[in-house]
């Protein structure tokens, strides 16, 4: 794992909680785009501190699109037109968080909901640039629940098929999906071959996909920490 040099440090002598860290990587996060560039944007609190800070390097962005509405508002409310997939075609960069990522990349993401746009933005994207903040970096995938979306009609099935994987699934209850699905929230997994259990997943028929970004995982990691926003390359 490379390591790009940091940039100067704004961190304050006093703690730096999780927001600021969040903040630190999402800012670092724009140096990554460049002129012309067709932008992604994921959706959660990370990438809201993203969006509110995109105006500045708006000259550089061709076009944007958006994994989620409520990202598509936010985007909206800053000043930007926010394009379809089909659309913009394939985008150049696409910058969004995750609930927990390895030192290999790999991702448990949609705990907003929102990882079925997500993962088909990040598949179609040439470059995945992850923002967290310390918290979300772990040894193991399985600590936070792995959200599934799944049709509705399915729900009960695919259930019972996590529980066969070892899974404790959960309906979020009163959460429906900008897709029109339903979210399974799965407990007790102890991930140790990500890209295996991510393709059985969604091998399961009523399966939308899965919150396991393996086959598809970040090209860039960014950190942020009271020393300052720490970048990470994968070799």
């Amino acid at each position: 794992m490379s390591i790009v040099p940091k940039a100067n440090s704004i961190c304050q002598n006093k703690p730096m909680d999780s927001e600021e860290q969040k903040k630190l990587a999402a800012i670092k996060s724009m140096e990554f785009i460049e002129d012309d560039c067709v932008l992604g944007v994921g959706t959660g609190s990370t990438v809201n501190h993203l969006i509110e800070a995109l105006p500045s390097v708006k000259h550089k962005i061709e076009a944007v699109t958006s994994s989620s509405e409520a990202s598509t508002k936010l985007l909206e409310e800053n000043g930007f037109r926010v394009d379809d997939l089909s659309t913009v075609g394939s985008p150049d960069l696409y910058i969004d968080g995750a609930d927990e990522i390895t030192k290999h990349f790999h991702m448990i993401k949609g705990g907003g909901g929102a990882l079925t746009r997500e993962k088909i933005i990040a598949e179609a994207s040439r470059k995945f640039v992850c923002i967290i903040d310390e918290s979300k970096l772990v040894d193991l995938l399985g600590n936070f629940p792995l959200p599934v979306e799944v049709i509705p009609m399915a729900k009960s099935m695919v259930a019972r098929r996590m529980t066969k994987l070892g899974g404790l699934p959960e309906l979020r209850h009163g959460f429906i999906t900008d897709n029109g699905n339903l979210i399974l929230d799965v407990h007790n997994l102890k991930i140790l071959d990500p890209i295996d259990l991510e393709n059985q997943i969604n091998n399961i028929p009523g399966v939308v996909t899965n919150g396991i970004f393996a086959k598809r995982a970040a090209n860039v990691m960014i950190i942020g920490n009271e020393n300052g926003p720490k970048v990470h390359i994968k070799s």
